[in-house]
Parts: structure tokens; sequence; C-alpha cells
């Protein structure tokens, strides 16, 4: 019950060169130095393979705008389907790896695969951060992401949710209340 997960689309290559997009709800950070990330992978689904032989992926982020498409790519098939041309996506190639991002998505994060954990039902690939590009509309006037302007999605039992406002930011239920000044009146 560790819902509601990122909902993500994975883009990937095939050693001959086609590229494809899967849905991925199980996805997540697994480290931080260096950067990792994981996720998980029926062997049966047609981007499995394909991962699995190049050792390499990106991860992109969904905003509500490409809810539909990341929905698409979760039910087609790669084997029958040019996700990138029926979705009307554009990839993106960027000098850290051939397998090319979803130019539409807000952030894209290029992975290298260290290592594939046989689960079950699932496949995890452990995968190493090598690079991240990120839509400039996106970013703070700091430079930093901005996750609310971004509109990123969830997904829970099946239904795709909106992430809502910002409740307040690490550590601030210890940090001390910044006292006000009263005003101060001419005597």
């Amino acid at each position: 019950m560790l819902y509601p997960v990122p909902a993500v689309m994975v883009s990937c290559k095939s050693p001959e060169g086609k590229a494809n997009i899967i849905t991925v709800a199980w996805a997540g950070t697994i480290c931080s130095d260096p950067a990792m990330l994981s996720i998980s992978i029926k062997p049966e689904r047609y981007s499995h393979d394909i991962i699995a032989d190049t050792k390499e992926f990106v991860v992109n982020l969904v905003g509500t705008d490409l809810t539909r498409a990341c929905d698409y790519c979760g039910v087609r098939s790669g084997k029958d389907h040019d996700k990138f041309k029926e979705m009307h996506l554009t990839e993106y190639v960027s000098d850290y790896m051939k397998t090319p991002a979803i130019e539409e998505s807000p952030v894209n994060i290029y992975c290298k695969v260290k290592k594939i954990e046989k689960l079950g039902s699932h496949d995890m690939f452990i995968a190493e951060v090598v690079g991240v590009t990120v839509d400039e509309k996106y970013m703070d006037e700091k430079k930093r992401f901005d996750l609310g302007e971004a509109h990123l999605i969830t997904y829970s039992h099946g239904e795709y949710f909106s992430l809502g406002k910002k409740m307040g930011k690490f550590g601030y239920s210890v940090k001390k209340p910044v006292k006000k000044k009263k005003d101060k009146k001419n005597l």
C-alpha cells in the first residue's frame, strides 16, 4: 500500500535503432551518492529485453499534459506500435547517451544499468544516474526545479492524479519560529 507512486515514461532504444517508451509506476530513488534509481519491469514486456541488452534507459517525468501519452504507452506494446510517432512525442538525444529522451517531458533522467535483480513477477533494474536534463521553464529564480509548475502526476490503484500543493520543506517541523518585529510607534 505504498501509494501513490510516480508514473513515469521510460524510453529505451533497441540495438537495431528502434526507440520505444514504456510506462512504469514502480520507479524510485535508491541512493544519493552515487545518484541511483530503480525501475521494475515484467520480463515479458517488450522494453525489458531492450533495456537488459543495451544497459541504458531514460526516465521521463510526466506532467498533466502528458497523462494521455503516459497511459497509452502503458497499454500498447512497442512490438506493434511506434509510440513516439503515435503520441506525437519528440525524441531528444543528449550528450549523455544514444537512448533518446522525450523532449516534451519536464525532466529526463539518463540511467546506466548496474544490476538486474530478478524478483518474481518483475525484474528490478538498478541504475546509476549519468545525467539529467530539465526544461528551463520549470526552473525557479534560484535555478531550482519548481515541482508545482511541472504539474507532475502520480498513479494509484489504476488511476492518475496530479500532485497537490506544497505543505512544507525539509526540517520545517523542528525549525525555530522567526519572531516577528512589533510595529514601533513614535511616542
